[in-house]
């Protein structure tokens, strides 16, 4: 939208507002015909009680339009990112992977190998191998949220272990976080406009990139400066119905998976503990076995199912803690990400009410709507398409994720059990009666 159009700005069309009724609820089996039409193009913005109900129109009779503000420029970059998740094109493959230890004077960190393979015109190279750590993902995840405040950013896994409990230099430790790195990356790389953000490229190009973080880019786009530095005085009367519909959906989705992560963390730990027992109780059998002689070998085969059930336990334990917890921590946060941009959008939509309802009240002739109430409506439309489009992208990854996730976690149980029944049944053939010779 240009800053000097004349005249009120046009509204945005709306198929009205969205039932909380129709948004997928958490954990719910979704099918495409479910799931597809869960965001719709955002209703009108809702102005107090006492604005509402009068006509409002600048002194000089030009009417105020009230409803969600409409932006040339970013529909049209709406509909730009809607092509890019219909013909998604992949010119661009990130991978982490070859952790190393270093041990200095003052720290000791791993660091990972980021191997970047690309077509781009933006890139100089069709190739690229640099070594980051956690910190250098992080300072990329806080650049992004500054540059694309309008964006859901992938959420990084935590930073801290509690010390005693998990050792962070472990090999499991350090291939868990290398996968969770690994697909923080790919998120970024998926996403039609993330992938071009020139901290990410900066990020997986640079030798040095502490060098880069000294001198700094001051890359903060206009977005991303206007939504930093709003102090927040500005409070919000009401949210559209569709995002208040989103605000409960990521508020139930969060409560139900932080219950199945709890519960399953208990699983696994009770696992482990039976497992300890169940190695104690193995041997005995053998030992046993040593003082009957007549019962010797049935002993050793009930030792020796012991033995490999103990052996299928620990895999699907490992299984469990390794491939099931990291997607279900991830999404946690990932939904806290999503909040986060959730609040973002309310805090600029509460400017804007506010500056509109200011422009009505004025008493002093104006001929055409205040350029920055203007930018304010720019700002608005954009977090609205870009949160919706991220919204509906998040869903068919999270679709997909857990799909993967549950049939995985199925199939691994049956493998658990399948091996031990196969234990099981290997010593019936030697606890049933043989016939004697004679």
């Amino acid at each position: 939208m240009s800053g000097g159009a004349a005249g009120a700005p046009k509204p945005l069309p709306s198929s009205g507002p969205k039932s909380l009724r129709e948004m997928p609820h958490p954990l719910a089996t979704s099918s495409s015909e479910e799931m597809g039409p869960a965001l719709t193009p955002s209703p009108d913005l809702l102005l107090p009680r006492s604005i509402a109900d009068k006509d409002l129109s600048l002194p000089n009779g030009t009417p105020v339009d009230t409803s969600s503000p409409a932006s040339s420029s970013s529909l049209l970059n709406r509909l730009q990112l809607d092509d890019d998740l219909d013909g998604e094109t992949r010119d661009l493959f990130v991978t982490v992977d070859d952790p190393k230890k270093h041990v200095c004077t003052m720290e000791t960190y791993i660091t990972y190998r980021v191997t970047t393979k690309t077509t781009r015109a933006e890139f100089d190279l069709p190739e690229y191998s640099v070594r980051r750590r956690y910190q250098d993902f992080d300072w990329l995840r806080n650049k992004l949220e500054e540059s694309q405040p309008t964006h859901l950013i992938p959420p990084l896994p935590e930073k801290f272990v509690v010390k005693g409990v998990v050792d962070r230099f472990s090999e499991e430790f350090v291939e868990t976080r290398r996968k969770a790195l690994d697909k923080f990356l790919k998120r970024i790389t998926d996403h039609p406009v993330l992938s071009f953000n020139e901290h990410f490229n900066v990020f997986l190009t640079a030798k040095d990139l502490n060098a880069y973080k000294k001198q700094g880019m001051a890359l903060l786009s206009k977005m991303g400066e206007s939504v930093k530095y709003v102090t927040g005085g500005y409070k919000l009367r009401s949210r559209p119905l569709e995002f208040a519909a989103i605000g409960e959906y990521l508020d139930t989705f969060s409560l139900k998976l932080g219950t199945i992560d709890r519960i399953a963390q208990r699983i696994i730990k009770e696992q482990l503990e039976y497992l300890v027992e169940l190695r104690e109780y193995g041997p005995v059998y053998s030992t046993w076995g040593g003082l009957e002689v007549e019962l010797a070998e049935p002993l050793e085969g009930v030792s020796a199912c012991i033995g490999n059930c103990c052996t299928a336990l620990e895999e699907l334990s490992e299984d469990m803690s390794e491939d099931f917890l990291p997607v279900l921590r991830e999404y946690i946060l990932y939904s806290e990400s999503m909040k986060n941009v959730l609040k973002k959008r309310d805090q600029v939509q509460a400017e804007y009410e506010a500056k509109l309802e200011a422009v009505a009240l004025k008493k002093e002739e104006r001929p055409k709507v205040p350029t920055d109430v203007e930018k304010c409506q720019d700002r608005v439309e954009c977090f609205n398409a870009d949160l919706k489009a991220d919204m509906e992208r998040w869903q068919n990854n999270k679709r997909q994720d857990f799909r993967q996730l549950l049939m995985g976690m199925a199939d691994k149980n049956i493998q658990y059990y399948e091996k031990c029944l196969t234990a099981w049944e290997s010593i019936i053939p030697l606890l049933q009666d043989k016939p004697e010779t004679k």
